[in-house]
């Protein structure tokens, strides 16, 4: 009896995994269909969030194609030999998002490859004619791979080469090596190392092409409309914080969506220096000339993430709710102006450096703040605070603070960006040609001018 139970219940076990088995099996279908579903829905997202990923995907397979040519035209093949896959190498390493990253890329890859080709065979050259003992040679060249190859590698700790020149001592290294130890066993390495050279120059000429003149994608001008965006964020988290604050906002939950946009900048300084650094390697292009001053959007970058702390800080004391509106009600007016004018300031601010424009419009807005500001202080020192809590009286003094720094940086921004105005040369709007009216008349006037005696002839 107990043999027939237990075969029982090893045939029941076996039939539910079989059971579970087919659910899986029927089941598989529509999983594999949800998840290529699941792939296709952010693969159609990265293209919404930027359609310029697209054009790049396609630029770059159109180099490819073009490079390609040097394995599918005999004549070209006849000429560099298996030589010609370094060309389409060079295209798939050079290829990059920004016509600034291509180009930096490019560059460091054509003038290192060029430069250590040199160097390794003017090695082997030197150390042939030096010593023609078997013995000796290696051991000179060795030495001398030893000393040029740890002096590269220490360079590219410095801070101003790495940020420029990495990738170009990287491979100055790479070819150097490789020209250097192959010239001991293979004696035809000129010949090898001339046609990898101008194939490798001859790849990224094709692809800084292709960048530049095919729906070109600026690093300077992302950029350019990075900073823009971002002290327009900072201006409109201060537009909205004072009522908000203070608890004079009749917008409700919605008026509460200007507090996420500003913590995107306390981030952004990476990506700013990374925008700076391609946007120097590019040529002058649209709105802007040769030697653009790319490093002052990194100082107009760090004063506007030094605003966003402190929007950040206010941030906090917005969500909280320990303080009574009746205390945050002692100082209301000069809290709200302050403000709601230096929120104007910046995305008048935001709105000259997106026009190119002198940023006078934001001088206005910055006068009035700092006028609200010299009231707060001289509230402040009054005896409003007496016989009150002091728990409850700290948060509202530490957001009045708070917004006294914002009026400053506000200030040094507004500073910022008219040295950036003076040397990228913002022109004014205003001051272009307007055409006249049709209702115009100009004033006739006389043919000529004399400044001299003037007489009067009578004729009779």
């Amino acid at each position: 009896m107990a043999s027939v139970n237990g075969n029982n219940e090893g045939g029941g076990a076996a039939g539910a995994r079989v059971t579970k088995f087919l659910q899986w099996l029927m089941a598989l279908p529509s999983e594999f269909s949800a998840k290529v579903v699941d792939v296709m829905s952010q693969i159609k997202k990265v293209g919404k969030e930027d359609p310029r990923r697209v054009i790049h995907a396609l630029k770059v397979a159109l180099s490819i194609t073009l490079v390609s040519a040097f394995y599918y035209v005999n004549p070209l093949y006849d000429g560099f030999g298996s030589s010609a896959m370094y060309a389409v190498f060079t295209v798939i390493v050079v290829s990059e998002f920004s016509v600034g990253a291509t180009l930096g890329k490019g560059l460091n890859r054509g003038f290192a490859t060029f430069l250590a080709g040199a160097l390794g065979l003017g090695s082997y050259y030197l150390v042939h004619s030096i010593s023609t003992e078997h013995i000796v040679e290696p051991i000179l060249l060795g030495t001398l791979i030893y000393l040029i190859t740890a002096g590269i590698t220490y360079f590219r700790f410095l801070p101003q080469i790495k940020a420029r020149y990495d990738y170009g001592l990287l491979v100055f290294n790479l070819t150097f090596c490789l020209v250097s130890v192959s010239s001991y066993r293979d004696h035809e390495v000129l010949d090898i190392a001339l046609k990898r050279v101008i194939s490798i120059i001859s790849g990224g000429l094709i692809s800084v092409s292709v960048s530049i003149f095919v729906c070109p994608i600026w690093a300077g001008g992302d950029l350019h409309n990075l900073e823009s965006k971002n002290i327009e964020k900072l201006g409109n988290f201060l537009e909205g914080f004072g009522e908000e604050y203070f608890g004079r906002s009749e917008g409700g939950e919605s008026n509460k969506l200007f507090i996420q946009g500003y913590k995107s900048v306390l981030t952004s300084k990476q990506v700013e220096e990374t925008f700076a650094n391609f946007a120097r390697w590019e040529p002058c292009h649209g709105r802007f000339r040769f030697r653009h001053p790319w490093q002052q959007y990194l100082k107009i970058g760090n004063l506007s993430r030094q605003c966003a702390y402190r929007i950040d800080a206010l941030n906090g004391f917005l969500n909280s709710a320990k303080t009574p509106l009746e205390m945050r009600g002692k100082i209301p007016d000069p809290c709200i102006k302050m403000s709601t004018e230096a929120g104007k300031a910046l995305k008048e601010l935001a709105m000259a450096i997106h026009k190119m424009i002198p940023p006078s419009a934001a001088n206005p807005h910055i006068a009035k703040s700092k006028i609200a500001a010299t009231n707060l202080r001289s509230i402040m020192k009054t005896g409003l605070w007496e016989d009150t809590n002091l728990f409850e009286v700290i948060p509202v003094l530490t957001v009045a603070s708070l917004l006294l720094h914002v009026v400053s940086c506000t200030e040094k921004l507004a500073e910022s960006i008219q040295e950036l105005s003076t040397l990228a040369k913002f022109k004014n709007q205003d001051s272009e040609f307007v055409p006249k009216s049709p209702q115009q008349k100009e004033t006739p006037q006389p043919c000529c001018h004399n400044s001299g005696p003037h007489h009067v002839v009578t004729i009779n």
